[in-house]
């Protein structure tokens, strides 16, 4: 296995399987990410947007979430970079 498919296997672990509902979700919270608002702020906003997949974030998971969606984030600017080299 070379190293893209692992990257690629191990990503898949990472962020399991989301519902297109679930990947729009977080495609809003990345959205606001990227305007430099932080996690709590990007998480309301899209709450409103989607409030089905809405997170309720506790104290205790936030540390987790962002984590996530840091991964989430990253794996994106990953997968933009990888379709440039095709």
């Amino acid at each position: 296995m070379d190293l893209l498919q692992q990257y690629m296997a191990r990503a898949d672990e990472i962020i399991g399987e989301r519902t297109s509902e679930e990947i729009r979700y977080d495609n809003e919270v990345i959205r606001y990410l990227r305007k430099g608002k932080g996690i709590k702020k990007a998480i309301a906003k899209a709450n409103d947007k989607y409030p089905a997949e809405a997170l309720v974030v506790t104290e205790e998971a936030l540390a987790d979430i962002q984590a996530r969606y840091e991964y989430l984030l990253e794996h994106e600017e990953i997968m933009k970079k990888l379709k440039m080299m095709r």
